[in-house]
């Protein structure tokens, strides 16, 4: 089991990170040579089926990020900053 770590304090944290990151490792462990569309309908299903909303440009950088296989782990709380 890996362990994911964050930088952040519970002051600062986002409360949309702990379901997010959930979120994008669903995605992320099914997506290898997906199409852009494909990980952005699968990333909004997978929003929607939580209880947090992201912005178009939140959503834009994750689905960049998981399409241009910008490493294997996506820390979702350097995305939503």
């Amino acid at each position: 089991m890996s362990e994911i770590t964050t930088n952040t304090t519970p002051d600062d944290a986002d409360p949309r990170a702990e379901v997010l990151q959930a979120v994008v490792d669903r995605v992320t462990s099914w997506q290898d040579g997906a199409t852009e569309e494909t990980v952005r309908a699968e990333l909004d299903k997978a929003v929607s089926e939580s209880d947090v909303e992201i912005s178009d440009d939140v959503r834009e950088r994750i689905v960049s990020h998981l399409v241009d296989g910008e490493g294997d782990h996506v820390d979702i709380a350097e995305l939503l900053g």
